[in-house]
C-alpha cells in the first residue's frame, strides 16, 4: 500500500527556513550560512547520507512547493532546474505547485520536474498515479507539508531535528489543526536526531 510521508530537517523550535530567503540565502537567516550548513549538516557526513538516500528507495514520486523548487517568483522569466544541478537525487518524477505553466523538465538520473497549477489535490493525484504502489513524498518546503497535513494527507512524518533555534521563519505545523501522532522509530546522529512520527487517524 502506498505510503505518504514528509521528510524535513527543523531546528528545535521548529523552523526549516529563516527570515529572508533570497537566491544568495535559500535557507534565509537560518543560524548558518544560509544554506543549510546547520539543517542539513548530515548532509556532509557520508554515513548519515547513505541512510539517507536508502529510506528514499521506496518512494516512486515526490512534490514539493515552487519555493522549494528555486527562487524565481511569478511567471518563468529565466532558465531553472532547480538547486540540484544536472542529476538531482530524485530519480523520478516530481511535482512542483505553482500558479505559472511550465513545460516539464526532464534531468539525468531519471528525475522530471512537472508543474501543477491546479493545486496541491491535483499534485497530489498526479504523484499517485506516477507512484503505482510506491511511496509518495511530500518533500518541502514546511509550508506545503502543512498543507498536506492539514489536508489529512501525510501518513508519517520523518524529521531531523537539529539543537538549533531559529525564532522566526517557516515553520513546520503552522496553521495545521491539532494532530495525534505516534512515534514509531528514533536515532541519534552527531548533531540531531532523526525521528518518525505515524499521523493517527
Amino acid at each position: 500500500m502506498t505510503k505518504v510521508t514528509c521528510d524535513l530537517s527543523i531546528s528545535l523550535d521548529g523552523y526549516a527556513a529563516g527570515l529572508g530567503q533570497t537566491e544568495e540565502r535559500p535557507f534565509g537567516d537560518d543560524g548558518g550560512d544560509g544554506w543549510g550548513s546547520e539543517l542539513h549538516g548530515w548532509f556532509e557526513d557520508p554515513a548519515e547520507q547513505k541512510w539517507q538516500m536508502d529510506r528514499m528507495t521506496d518512494t516512486k514520486a515526490f512534490i514539493m512547493g515552487r519555493n522549494m523548487f528555486g527562487p524565481v517568483r511569478g511567471p518563468w522569466d529565466r532558465p531553472w532546474n532547480g538547486w540540484w544541478g544536472d542529476n538531482p537525487p530524485y530519480h523520478g518524477p516530481v511535482f512542483v505547485l505553482t500558479h505559472h505553466a511550465r513545460e516539464p523538465q526532464p534531468m539525468e538520473g531519471g528525475t522530471t520536474f512537472h508543474f501543477v497549477t491546479e493545486g496541491i489535490a491535483a499534485a497530489f493525484e498526479l504523484a499517485r498515479e506516477a507512484a503505482g504502489n510506491g511511496d509518495i513524498s511530500i518533500h518541502g518546503g514546511a509550508a506545503t507539508i502543512n498543507q498536506y497535513l492539514a489536508a489529512g494527507l501525510i501518513d508519517e512524518l520523518r524529521l531531523r531535528i537539529v539543537p538549533i533555534t531559529i525564532g522566526a521563519g517557516s515553520r513546520l505545523f503552522d496553521g495545521v489543526p491539532r494532530l495525534k501522532l505516534e512515534q514509531v522509530d528514533s536515532r541519534a546522529g552527531a548533531a540531531f536526531t532523526h525521528v518518525t512520527y505515524r499521523v493517527v487517524r
